[in-house]
């Protein structure tokens, strides 16, 4: 399984119908939470999402409402018996801060703490890069290879069957059939995420390509002076943002308190991303939703 599981969509503080943010990417058999603010535990139990499903977690940055509620998480986990490693990606100037709130967690975990300080992968297929805020900040980007799909004429014709597909698949080459007879290129899925920044160059390389984007959508387009002071992006922002890197589905977060409706917000991005003349489908995300990463492209 491949979603987005949202856990909240606040930012800044909590209101009565939202959480601050949080975000859980299933991905087959991870589960990648990102940026856990306070009562993201609580949240967990409402989206049905188990403490074990958590495999890493994910810091944009260290402000409070993208990391209070680790603590909380990773008790949870002890308590409930978690016995598999999980890895914390952060970036390095929030070492203190990681280090404090980790202290305060129930001990028992297998716990390993990733720092990074520049651009380039961090694990395997997952990779960050440097955004604009008022804190070193990093969005994340988590890859799929590119691979190839099999077309079932092409293989009949060939001869091969069963077994055989998978050596072929393997080897790259079956006797005089290779693989590239048979089958067609296969690109693999992007999913990123872009929280706090203003508009900067490195958005727009995590948005490039994404089949799914998760960004901030903080202020509306008429509060871009707000958004610029604080280095936040509005809703019209975020739109042209996927738009111009081509991603199938924007999914906003992380609003303004000030905003109780957050459809206007969803109404600006996807006016910037119909004056683009692209296609992204564009979600004004709630607490609870569950977005399912699109299928994959198909080649060509």
């Amino acid at each position: 399984m491949r979603e987005l599981v949202v856990l909240g969509t606040s930012s800044q503080v909590p209101t009565r119908t939202r959480n601050h943010n949080g975000y859980l990417l299933r991905w087959d058999g991870q589960g990648l939470l990102v940026d856990p603010g306070e009562g993201t535990q609580r949240q967990m139990i409402h989206a049905g999402v188990a403490a074990s499903a958590v495999t890493g977690v994910c810091l944009t940055h260290v402000h409070g409402d993208h990391c209070y509620g680790l603590p909380g998480v990773l008790s949870r986990m002890v308590l409930d018996g978690v016995q598999h490693p999980v890895h914390v990606h952060y970036p390095a100037s929030g070492e203190p801060v990681v280090r404090a709130l980790v202290a305060l967690a129930t001990p028992g975990l297998d716990l390993h703490l990733h720092p990074h300080g520049a651009a380039g992968a961090v694990a395997d297929g997952l990779e960050v890069v440097p955004l604009r805020h008022r804190v070193e900040a990093y969005g994340y980007r988590l890859t799929e290879p590119d691979g190839r799909t099999f077309l079932p004429d092409r293989l009949t014709a060939a001869g091969i069957a069963g077994p055989d597909v998978g050596r072929l698949a393997r080897a790259g080459r079956l006797g005089d059939v290779r693989v590239e007879d048979v089958s067609v290129p296969r690109p693999g899925q992007r999913v990123a995420v872009v929280m706090d920044t203003a508009v900067c160059d490195g958005a727009a390389e995590l948005a490039d390509g994404a089949d799914l984007l998760l960004a901030e959508s903080t202020f509306a387009d008429a509060d871009a002076d707000l958004a610029e002071a604080y280095l936040h992006l509005t809703a019209g922002q975020a739109g042209a943002l996927a738009a111009a890197g081509g991603a199938r589905t924007l999914v906003l977060s992380h609003y303004s308190s000030r905003y109780t409706d957050v459809e206007p917000l969803r109404a600006e991005a996807e006016a910037a991303v119909r004056a683009a003349g692209a296609s992204t489908t564009v979600v004004a995300a709630h607490d609870g939703d569950r977005v399912r990463v699109p299928a994959r492209r198909t080649a060509g």
